[in-house]
């Protein structure tokens, strides 16, 4: 597979994703370019060409291997794959929308990108109408193109989804539907080969699927990147210990505590179900217990994802109670729900937390504004899975962070 124009790597961004497609597309641009130099390099060394002959070279067999007449562009140096696919998004008045490819993709490897958890103003209709879109909106918007890129003829689909949607409904616990089991079969329906995601709320998840392949991506390596900054990792200066936010994060924060060989403790929560959580404030929370020591300690915390943030907030300020120094969150998927972000300014103020880290893999241009947000980019780690995906590598090392942590603390 080239590693210059022309290439069969090609993205879709849908309207919600594009922010992070674009973060993702200039990592790729880079490892390209690296990646062609490199084999430059190694190649005129190896076989005693020129490098500028050589590139010449590269460039006449990917002109004679292309279906068009020749590729644009100079042939004495590098020309740098176009991943984007340009596309329009028309968004009817009654809510219906349509996906057109502008490019061809017949033939190519399509990864389409969505951030169903992106709510800010989004530009459609060739950006003469502005729409905030719901997570079903965006969900309707990334089935639309997958048909488009199924009807427009290509080779394989790869759905690029940081938030899975409807991960929180996998399990039955009455009469109720499997709706992560139900989208994933529509998903598979019409063809999709893989989904890449983030630290999906549930591994049941993926027993859902027959053919397709998910692969689950994990943050922590960026997360621990970000809290060295604010955290002496490597001398310890300040007491950390690990504290799972409840016993279905516990598996997570155990892996964050045996990384950085730190203590572990985990609060309990008894809770009311009849509760329907509407906001940071309704919390169906009835009393929480600590199982281990936080006195005189910096608490840290990593869940998968943040609605309202009312869970968070009542274990943040039990720790403080409990009399940690300071306490840090650390959250893939910052959705920060409804009035979230003010509730989160409130606690900050009266100091019940220090810092929250989360990734960009969800849009929310209001956080990052925010002192007590810290972001931290993922879109390397995406653009690393989907080069080694394209090129038909192992995406092992990237999937199990524990070396990388163990390099960076070290």
């Amino acid at each position: 597979m080239p590693y210059s124009e022309p290439t069969n790597l090609a993205i879709i961004a849908c309207p919600g994703g594009e922010s992070f497609a674009d973060a993702v597309i200039t990592h790729l641009r880079n490892m390209y370019k690296h990646r062609f130099t490199l084999k430059n390099d190694v190649i005129s060394k190896r076989y005693e060409l020129d490098k500028t002959e050589l590139i010449k070279k590269i460039n006449f067999y990917n002109d004679v291997e292309t279906s068009e007449i020749c590729m644009r562009g100079s042939i004495d140096s590098y020309r740098p794959p176009v991943f984007k696919v340009n596309a329009r998004f028309t968004y009817f008045m009654n809510g219906e929308f349509k996906t057109e490819l502008i490019d061809c993709v017949r033939g190519k490897d399509v990864y389409i990108f969505q951030d169903v958890e992106n709510h800010e103003p989004i530009a459609l209709n060739d950006s003469k109408n502005v729409q905030r879109l719901s997570v079903n909106d965006h969900v309707m918007s990334m089935l639309v193109t997958i048909d488009a890129a199924q009807q427009a003829g290509a080779e394989r689909i790869t759905l690029v989804v940081p938030a899975y949607p409807y991960s929180r409904q996998h399990k039955k616990k009455g009469r109720e539907g499997l709706t992560a089991r139900m989208l994933g079969h529509i998903y598979e329906n019409l063809g999709v080969a893989r989904i890449i995601t983030l630290d999906i709320h549930s591994r049941e998840i993926e027993n859902a699927f027959g053919l397709t392949h998910l692969e689950n991506l994990h943050g922590s390596y960026q997360i621990i990147r970000e809290l060295e900054k604010i955290v002496d990792l490597k001398n310890k200066t300040e007491d950390l210990v690990v504290v799972s936010p409840d016993t279905g994060a516990i598996d997570r924060n155990k892996f964050y505590a045996a990384g950085l060989k730190l203590p572990l403790a985990m609060i309990y929560k008894e809770r009311d179900y009849s509760i329907v959580t509407q906001d940071a404030h309704s919390t169906n929370i009835k009393s929480i217990k600590l199982l281990g020591d936080v006195h005189g300690k910096v608490a840290f915390l990593a869940d998968d994802m943040l609605g309202t943030g009312g869970t968070l907030l009542k274990a943040m300020g039990y720790l403080k109670e409990q009399g940690a120094t300071k306490v840090i969150a650390a959250i893939s998927l910052p959705f920060f729900t409804g009035n979230a972000v003010e509730q989160f300014d409130e606690a900050y103020k009266q100091g019940l937390f220090y810092r929250v880290i989360g990734t960009n893999a969800v849009y929310h241009k209001e956080l990052l504004d925010r002192e007590w947000y810290i972001s931290t980019d993922v879109s390397g780690l995406f653009a690393n899975v989907i080069m080694r995906i394209h090129h038909y590598q192992s995406v092992g090392g990237l999937l199990e962070n524990r070396d990388l942590i163990e390099k960076l603390i070290k």
